[in-house]
């Protein structure tokens, strides 16, 4: 029996089959005609079903076919239309193989054998012997030798080449689906008109086939898409053939590559001037054909505005905001998400209908209280390749136009009040003074550390002089650009007087941190600006930086010492930063607790306290977090971000983080002994220990030494360690991952290497800064990045820590994103030895006594 609605396709299977002499056919459009052809008939041999579109009609029709007499035990093989987005994955039980219509004239016959698993005799005596329901209840395993199980079981762009006619033979409906062109057209063209390699022939690629990624490009409805791919032998039917995978640079088709797109996202300016450049960003990266931003202020009932529009097709006749359907739904709060099946919306909104669209996505953008601000409509004249990359994408990015939008009106709202500077947007003196007031009452009741950079245009005073007070403008607002456009949206710019910028960097983790922003502006600035009907001119700026609250308690004093670190910058020649220079007597402090620090191990002075990670669903402890402290005996606790550094300088780092490795390995064996709880262990490595030749030999003898298996081991290394500037890291971290140990990104989003590390590094989790987890519900654009950071990394299959959980709404926000595992003071602070020991004590009690009054 062949099922189609298409009389071109049924004549081919008609055809296929008669030749192999195999009557009676049955051919039917639908359910009703073949329920008609069917009436009295014996039991079927084989139905043939064509899918199309997402395929659920015929899905519909699968399962109606089964309640007909003759159709109860016969096998059911799909044939999938070039233009269906159905993935062969996605097929019922019910469905015993599949087949593309390109292929019916030399896979029709072989696709039914393997259902049989016999000869072409054997299927043609299925029809004195109907098959039985256990062949027919799951779809059959191609026999040995098959390539077409990766195409079932996996998700990558494949191809199946034949080198000596150097054409394609089938390809991966992931293949198909990202590059929009369908099997029949692949097979249709020669193969240098689908595949190229940049740095070597065809030839040489496929003589090697050694499975070597190799950069290269393809050919897709786009035009090309630029990505790698890797060659290996395969053998079919006695035929060798090339498998080759292809792996594209767009973020709309790869999980790491979105994550990166984001990173540029969020590092890139967050002023409502970056809305264009954005806005093509993501129509580049993504592969769409369609992307508007439309501002609204429904409680005014006022006309929607289109921010910007991006359209990759010919000029159109564009209609009016009134007669958009979709654009009304959305910016009444409505999230519409049609990843395949858009042109059923074009009935009622002409803008789908007239571009063709067949993927398409609306997101409200909303501020912090859930106001709408405008919409984001993206869409794409193909379907959407890989729907659960796009969305997340685009949730983010609506977040970030929000933050745009929003940060405009505050803008006008501002200049009503006078609190911003009329030439730049920018907070003028009175309302940065008002804020720093506020971050550093945030930073005294939360222990924050931030830095206040004070920034001075180089001989800004010649160019006024010289080229006139209008260059000059347009000089500072060029300027207040690159400022914007070097910070993120939880930091603040100010202009604080004339050619004067103020900036607060929030949420220090690491000193490093504020240097490479410092010096991310000098380079910006050192580079010429292009004033429009004028002279290119070059400004530089000299900077100066001091920290709260290593460097003063309060704003005033602050600001002095920011402005007296840039007259040092200044005064070394300028275009350059420096940080405010303790006095001789810290300076001699430091080199006393250098010294002290010598001796701080074998005095007992070190301690390793415990922070507990727990389970974001059952709230149990799952892991735990060894932490160094010193216990000065005259000065107290001394904080690691202090004296880290100064046993970096000292090279003192090695023996004290080896002193580390083992007293917590040997702590959480103990604990084990006792408590059999499988807590995982996590140890930080510093850089200096990860260059270290023979780490992965003291990592083994640590854990021989103490008895701990190596899979409760987790070695976290911070994002911010570059991997050229490691010489070692690769090495010893594959080392230790064989080894058996976990291996952790620490502080993941804080430094530029996310797509780098999660392509090499084997890590096994990301643990989320908590820079970003402490603007939960302050920053729209902090939460899109953990949003997107904790999807991005289940599709990589990394689990996912969130550090610095200190309230109720973090909790909320991770558990509902599904981030696995949490850490913070809302749980509890980092314990020492003893303490830990109780709360485990206390928790093994605490059950205990729940399992007594459990009935038996």
């Amino acid at each position: 029996m062949l099922v189609a609605s298409q009389r071109e396709l049924r004549r081919e299977l008609f055809d296929v089959l008669d030749g192999q002499g195999h009557p009676p056919i049955h051919s039917a459009r639908d359910t009703t005609h073949a329920a008609i052809l069917l009436e009295g008939r014996e039991p079927l041999a084989l139905i043939v079903v064509a899918f199309d579109g997402d395929g659920r009609s015929s899905l519909t029709l699968c399962e109606q076919l089964r309640l007909l007499p003759p159709c109860t035990d016969a096998p059911i093989l799909a044939v999938l239309i070039d233009d269906a987005t159905i993935k062969p994955t996605q097929l019922p039980a019910v469905v015993g193989g599949w087949l593309y219509a390109s292929q019916v004239g030399t896979e029709l016959i072989p696709r039914w054998q393997q259902l049989q698993g016999g000869t072409v005799e054997a299927v043609a005596a299925v029809e004195e012997k109907p098959v039985s329901k256990a062949v027919s209840a799951s779809p059959a395993r191609p026999s040995g030798g098959d390539y077409r199980f990766v195409f079932e079981d996996g998700d990558g762009d494949w191809l199946i080449i034949d080198p000596l006619a150097q054409r394609v033979v089938e390809a991966s409906p992931a293949y198909m689906r990202h590059s929009g062109l369908a099997n029949s057209v692949l097979t249709s063209l020669s193969l240098s008109e689908v595949l190229s390699f940049e740095s070597v022939s065809m030839d040489k690629a496929f003589a090697d086939a050694d499975r070597r990624w190799l950069a290269a490009q393809r050919k897709s409805i786009r035009g090309h898409d630029t990505g790698e791919a890797s060659a290996r032998r395969v053998q079919q039917n006695g035929r060798d053939l090339i498998a080759l995978q292809f792996r594209s640079d767009l973020a709309g088709v790869r999980p790491a590559v979105a994550l990166t797109l984001l990173a540029r996202l969020f590092s890139g300016s967050h002023d409502d001037a970056g809305i264009k450049d954005t806005a093509q960003l993501l129509l580049d990266e993504m592969g769409m054909d369609y992307l508007a931003v439309w501002s609204a202020r429904p409680e005014e009932s006022s006309v929607p505005v289109q921010v910007v529009q991006r359209w990759r097709g010919d000029e159109q006749v564009w209609p009016g905001p009134q007669l958009q359907s979709s654009l009304r739904l959305v910016l009444g709060g409505r999230t519409l998400m049609h990843p395949n099946d858009a042109r059923r919306l074009a009935d009622v909104d002409p803008l789908i209908g007239q571009l063709g669209l067949r993927g398409f996505v609306g997101l409200p953008l909303l501020d912090e209280r859930r106001n709408v601000l405008g919409a984001l409509l993206a869409g794409s004249r193909n379907p959407f390749a890989e729907p659960e990359i796009l969305e997340p994408v685009l949730h983010c990015s609506a977040a970030h136009f929000a933050h745009m939008l929003e940060l405009r009106r505050t803008r006008e709202q501002g200049r009503a009040e006078g609190l911003l500077d009329a030439l730049t947007g920018l907070p003028n003196r009175l309302l940065f003074n008002d804020r720093l007031d506020t971050i550093i009452r945030e930073a005294n009741r939360t222990g924050e550390t931030f830095a206040v950079l004070f920034v001075d245009l180089d001989r800004f005073k010649f160019i006024n002089d010289t080229l006139g007070h209008a260059v000059g403008d347009q000089v500072l607002v060029a300027v207040t650009q690159r400022l914007r456009s070097s910070v993120r949206a939880s930091d603040t710019v100010a202009r604080y007087a004339g050619d004067e910028f103020t900036i607060v960097l929030r949420h220090i983790v690491k000193t490093d941190d504020v240097m490479r922003v410092a010096d991310k502006i000098v380079q910006l600035m050192d580079a010429p600006l292009h004033l429009e009907d004028g002279p290119e001119i070059q400004v530089t700026a000299s900077i100066g930086i001091s920290f709260f609250p290593e460097d003063a308690p309060d704003a005033e004093t602050l600001l002095k010492h920011a402005d007296e670190a840039m007259y040092a910058a200044k005064s070394m020649g300028r275009n350059n930063y420096r940080v405010y220079d303790v006095s001789p007597a810290q300076e001699q402090q430091n080199a006393a607790l250098k010294a002290r620090l010598r001796h701080a191990e074998g005095n007992g002075e070190l301690r390793v306290f415990y922070q507990p990670q727990i389970n974001a669903t059952s709230e149990d402890i799952v892991g735990m977090e060894a932490l160094l402290r010193w216990e000065h005996p005259e000065l107290g606790n001394i904080g690691p971000g202090f004296f880290i550094p100064l046993a970096e300088e000292t090279g003192l780092i090695v023996s004290i983080g080896e002193w580390v490795l083992r007293t917590a390995c040997k702590q959480a064996k103990i604990w084990e002994d006792r408590f059999g709880l499988r807590l995982r262990l996590g140890v930080n490595l510093s850089a200096v220990q990860l260059m270290q030749p023979d780490l992965s030999e003291l990592v083994a003898e640590v854990l021989q030494e103490t008895g701990l298996e190596p899979g409760l081991l987790e070695l976290e290394v911070t994002e911010s360690i570059s991997i050229k500037a490691a010489p070692n890291l690769m090495e010893n971290m594959q080392k230790l991952h064989r080894q058996g140990c976990h291996i952790a990104i620490d502080d993941f989003g804080t430094g530029a290497a996310s797509l780098d590390y999660l392509r090499k590094l084997p890590a096994d989790r990301i643990k989320i800064d908590q820079s970003f987890v402490r603007n939960i519900g302050v920053d729209p654009d902090d939460e899109a990045i953990v949003r997107a950071t904790i999807e991005m990394a289940h599709r990589l299959k990394r689990g996912v820590v969130a550090e610095g959980v200190e309230i109720e709404q973090h909790l909320q926000f991770l558990r509902t994103n599904n981030c696995d595992e949490l850490q913070g003071y809302l749980f509890c602070r980092p314990l020492p030895q003893s303490s830990f020991e109780r709360l485990l004590s206390e928790r093994e009690r605490l059950l205990s006594g729940i399992e007594d009054r459990l009935p038996a």
